[in-house]
């Protein structure tokens, strides 16, 4: 019997395989380790507009600055409770929509093209359109306001009524995400499951929370980790709706705060340490999402 060897590239298929990633593994390099190399180590520089050509070291400067920073709290809880908030309905929304569609609706299909829309249409176009929606006095919420008895709102006047405006904006955008994924999980569970629980004189609600529910989780959990990342750092709607942070910068998360600091101040050592916090905060609420699932699954 012919002895073969094992190991890594010792086969012809291994090989092969080999040759296959390569040319992905150089893209990566390219485009995602380098990238996130370089930004830690602009973060412990201190480049900026005065320091661009030979930028100094000067190790945690700049991580221990935006710890200290007085407004680093309210940015931060602000981006928080801007993930919380959206988070909580376009899962609500996603899924309720995605029941919906799911039944024999006449018009399902129209109904289904329609709330796909939002997510279809480029976020930029949308986030501006939103913009003269909530303008005081031409825009159509409060236009629709005045109909009802509600005197004009001053959106953007207020560091709530702002980031208000930027939530509902958010939410109508990313929805139909989770309803998409919601949909095609509804599609794929055995309907055998849903006569044998009305047999059994199990009612609606108990079929949801002990069927639908159980069954939807290896889909909603891979989307809301993406929903997660996707909101926390969803620059485009915060910063094209508020109109760069309005009312007087009060508007930021971090993203946003970021991007301030990075491309009107020039502060790219201190932009950079900001990023790299905002990666940490990140890989710890992934790695929550990543051991609620192994939980789950044993």
């Amino acid at each position: 019997m012919e002895y073969v060897k094992t190991g890594w590239l010792r086969t012809p298929e291994q090989r092969l395989a080999f040759w296959f990633l390569l040319p992905t593994g150089v893209v990566l390099l390219g485009i995602v380790v380098y990238p996130f190399f370089f930004n830690v180590y602009v973060s412990l520089t201190n480049w900026n507009m005065y320091h661009f050509r030979n930028p100094e070291l000067k190790g945690f400067v700049h991580y221990t600055r935006l710890l200290l920073e007085p407004d680093f709290l309210r940015i931060f809880g602000k981006t928080i409770a801007w993930t919380v908030i959206n988070l909580i309905f376009h899962f609500t929304l996603g899924l309720g929509a995605a029941l919906l569609l799911n039944r024999n609706l006449p018009g399902r299909n129209l109904y289904r093209a329609l709330l796909i829309l939002p997510w279809a249409v480029p976020q930029y176009i949308s986030a501006l359109t939103w913009r003269g929606m909530f303008n005081v006095e031409f825009g159509a919420i409060n236009q629709l306001l005045g109909m009802i008895g509600i005197e004009p709102v001053a959106w953007f006047a207020s560091e709530g009524t702002a980031f208000a405006a930027a939530c509902i904006t958010n939410i109508w955008l990313g929805f139909p995400f989770i309803m998409v994924i919601a949909l095609g999980g509804l599609q794929s569970i055995p309907q055998e499951l849903y006569e044998a629980a009305r047999i059994d004189g199990a009612g609606p609600v108990r079929r949801f929370f002990h069927i639908t529910l159980p069954m939807l989780k290896p889909v909603l959990l891979p989307a809301l980790i993406l929903g997660t990342i996707w909101t926390f750092n969803n620059l485009n709607v915060i910063w094209l709706v508020t109109d760069q942070g309005l009312p007087a910068d009060k508007s930021h998360i971090l993203v946003t705060y970021v991007y301030k600091a990075a491309f009107f101040y020039y502060r790219f050592g201190y932009a950079a340490a900001f990023s790299v916090f905002i990666f940490l905060v990140l890989a710890v609420i992934v790695q929550m999402y990543h051991r609620a699932s192994r939980e789950e699954a044993y």
